[in-house]
């Protein structure tokens, strides 16, 4: 394990901005990082991952710890379903289709989405009606304080929609190591009733999918949309879906009567940013190296050499602009350093 003073963490963000970590080291094993972790005690630490959710505005001053800890490992199961363990550093997407080949249910609707196994609990990362918190059965993480292991189980979680217990009450406290899902080998409850799903397949003339067949919609859609971060430097979807009380739904929409919606409850109603941003003008602009996708108003692009202080002014404007026209207000789902 070598630390290295200054280093670029250009590729080690999906966005692609140039930015510095002060100190740089990457770990492989759960008794690495608590090594890094005991032998750095009062040094200010900043954990990386896959690198896919966040926008960094400025240089890290601290010991950048990139968690780069692998592995796959089938931990029980019955005739009907399977406890799979994922260490941290695996590749989120590469592991979906990973279940998928063996035949594993439940992950197939967030097929493609950017990061990796570790960061998913912290966002309760979800697409497509699927959401971490409907496989997830615990996850373990290290104390970055005192090394020890801790196991957090769904309920202590706290899991709601793009949060959980990590962006909360213990931030900054945890390193998550592992994740354990419980997946289904038979009977898979096919899920294609959300977005375009059903229409991709239709396409195809498949009436009775199977998970691949989900998982290929899926991506096909995705890649339809979203850009590719090897090409175009993005985070996905920027900004999350606004969850507003009904009553308030209810009076937009008189003034905005083709905004489309989902009902949560009884009470709140989900209606979606890409939509609020593309009826605000904003799709498809250019701000300098900084702007939004032409095929997706969710998902802020760097065409190139954007710093991140220019496309984090960019949301501000899609979030001043948005509350002007819809008194919607509209929130970062990716984290802003």
């Amino acid at each position: 394990m070598e630390i290295i003073d200054n280093f670029s963490l250009k590729n080690y963000n999906t966005f692609g901005i140039e930015a510095k970590a002060k100190q740089f080291v990457s770990v492989h094993s759960v008794e690495e990082l608590q090594t890094v972790l005991k032998e750095n005690p009062a040094q200010k630490k900043f954990i990386l991952g896959g690198g896919s959710n966040m926008l960094l505005t400025k240089d890290i001053e601290a010991l950048t710890i990139h968690v780069d800890i692998k592995g796959k490992t089938i931990i029980d199961q019955t005739e009907d379903a399977v406890w799979v363990e994922a260490k941290a550093g695996e590749n989120w997407h590469e592991f979906v289709l990973w279940t998928i080949d063996q035949d594993f249910g439940g992950l197939e609707n967030m097929s493609l989405i950017p990061g990796n196994v570790g960061t998913t609990p912290i966002q309760n990362i979800g697409a497509y009606g699927t959401e971490i918190k409907n496989t997830f059965v615990y996850c373990d993480a290290v104390n970055i304080q005192t090394l020890e292991i801790r196991r957090f189980n769904k309920e202590e979680c706290k899991f709601g929609y793009r949060e959980s217990i990590f962006k909360n009450e213990v931030k900054d406290q945890y390193i998550i190591v592992s994740v354990v899902f419980k997946l289904t080998r038979k009977n898979h409850k096919i899920n294609i009733s959300y977005g375009d799903i059903a229409a991709e397949l239709a396409k195809k003339d498949i009436s009775a999918p199977t998970l691949k067949e989900v998982s290929n919609a899926i991506i096909t859609i995705r890649q339809s949309k979203l850009p590719d971060p090897k090409e175009l430097g993005n985070s996905g979807s920027f900004f999350k879906n606004p969850i507003i009380p009904r009553s308030d739904f209810e009076r937009i929409h008189l003034l905005h009567p083709e905004m489309p919606s989902y009902t949560v409850s009884e009470t709140e109603v989900k209606v979606p940013a890409g939509w609020l941003i593309e009826k605000a003008g904003f799709k498809g602009k250019r701000f300098g190296d900084a702007g939004i996708h032409k095929n997706q108003a969710l998902v802020l692009v760097n065409y190139g050499n954007a710093t991140g202080q220019e496309i984090l002014n960019v949301s501000k404007e899609i979030q001043k602009t948005v509350k002007e026209l819809f008194d919607i207000e509209i929130e970062a789902e990716v984290n802003v350093i």
